[in-house]
């Protein structure tokens, strides 16, 4: 593969996050990095390659979605908000039991689209159709953590053989832009002895791990009490209800050592006292879908507590199954929305730790901290460009509450969507 060409990319607001606004900013690259950030007299002189002016327009980095279902894209709208999060569940089995291959392969491209048409250049996504890798990697420009999901139910099902053959496949994809790696569903839909051989093949290959971790009432109720609706219904499934009633899921994730700097917990709605601090101590990272939590009415996200205790939190789209339609309008992945949604919740964050929240959190979350999410010296050249007018005072203001177009998407020093200039 040729190496891209050096650019210079200049713009009347440079956002890097690393450092403060720059007004009449440039951007140089180089081999698909980053070699300079800074203002433009100061770096004319070192410009490499065609200088693009591109004029009135923020340019920062490219967004960070740290947990998504790019599977079910095409779900969006399929699903009117249930009673329950039990019956939301029910109800996406029955509807993914009716897909083909070309269906979830459709829905993974569409979803891809709509994140890098909404600025996204990196998405940690939970793959449930793993006979789609790596095909659908080679669609797409972004830079795809493909978690490959993992559920055990049924006391019959041996965990050894499927953490042996999702462990083989990992292995045997191509390491490019994008990766692979796993994600045990949740604690309701695991057992102890799956996650420890997955705890040990992550750890050995030094894989970052993912979860849904304490999302809903009704899974926190089942594993802290063993009993309520979920529990009813798994055990009623076949699931071996040994490690109910035994912590919370949190407390159950510490005691099987599943907790460390590459862990993602993802949702973390429902906490016991103290658990934020496990999170913390192990530094393991959160991730909030904001638009699902409102789909679901979760109570409120604990994001004080997680933050008082030094949680890296972050945010991710999650799937557009489980996300409320505007109106007649289906929802599409777009973490300006999750952040506009997070903003309605949460309005006192000053405007950088914001966008952290989508940028370099997210990038920690995934284990690519300084890599991408920031635009820094030797990071990736991943970047975004929004049409609009602002000044470095009030760009990151203009940015959350206004959200600007898209009008320009470079990863890896490539433009996968060419600006207009």
């Amino acid at each position: 593969m040729a190496r891209p060409r050096p650019v210079t990319c200049r713009a009347r607001v440079v956002l890097p996050l690393a450092q403060p606004a720059i007004d009449d900013g440039a951007v140089l690259v180089s081999g698909g990095r980053i070699l300079a950030v800074g203002r433009w007299r100061d770096l004319q002189a070192h410009a490499v390659g065609p200088v693009v002016d591109l004029g009135e327009v923020i340019l920062l980095p490219g967004l960070v979605n740290a947990h998504c279902h790019l599977d079910y894209t095409d779900m969006a709208g399929a699903i009117p908000p249930r009673k329950s999060f039990l019956s939301w569940v029910e109800a996406i089995i029955a509807l993914k039991a009716g897909w083909s291959y070309t269906d979830f392969a459709q829905s993974w491209l569409h979803g891809a689209r709509q994140l890098l048409e909404h600025g996204c250049t990196t998405v940690g996504d939970i793959e449930a159709v793993p006979e789609l890798l790596p095909e659908v990697w080679n669609t797409t420009p972004l830079r795809v953590i493909s978690f490959l999901e993992l559920i055990s139910v049924r006391r019959r099902q041996r965990p050894q053989l499927l953490v042996g053959r999702m462990e083989q496949l990992v292995r045997s994809l191509p390491r490019g832009r994008s990766r692979a790696a796993l994600s045990p569903h949740a604690l309701y839909t695991t057992n102890p002895e799956l996650l420890q051989l997955v705890r040990d093949v992550a750890r050995r290959a030094r894989w970052p791990l993912t979860m849904h971790v304490g999302e809903s009432a009704l899974e926190f109720e089942m594993l802290r009490h063993g009993r309520g609706a979920m529990f009813d219904w798994l055990q009623k499934n076949g699931r071996a209800m040994d490690d109910c009633g035994a912590g919370s899921p949190v407390q159950q994730l510490a005691a099987l050592r599943l907790l460390n700097s590459r862990f993602l917990a993802v949702h973390a709605n429902h906490l016991e006292p103290g658990d934020a601090g496990l999170l913390a101590k192990a530094g393991s990272s959160v991730v909030h879908c904001p638009r699902s939590h409102a789909y679901f009415q979760h109570q409120a996200f604990p994001f004080a507590e997680l933050r008082a205790a030094g949680v890296n939190v972050c945010l991710g789209t999650d799937s557009l199954a489980s996300i409320n339609k505007a109106g007649r309008r289906l929802p599409e992945l777009d973490l300006f929305a999750e952040l506009r949604q997070f903003v309605g919740q949460f309005p006192d964050l000053a405007p950088s730790h914001l966008f952290d929240l989508v940028t370099r959190n997210a990038a920690t979350a995934l284990g690519l901290q300084g890599r991408v999410g920031v635009l820094a010296q030797r990071a990736h050249a991943d970047l975004i460009v929004l049409r609009a007018e602002a000044s470095p005072t009030n760009a990151m203001e203009t940015v959350i509450h206004s959200t600007p177009p898209v009008a320009g998407v470079m990863i890896g020093g490539e433009w996968a969507i060419e600006p207009l200039c």
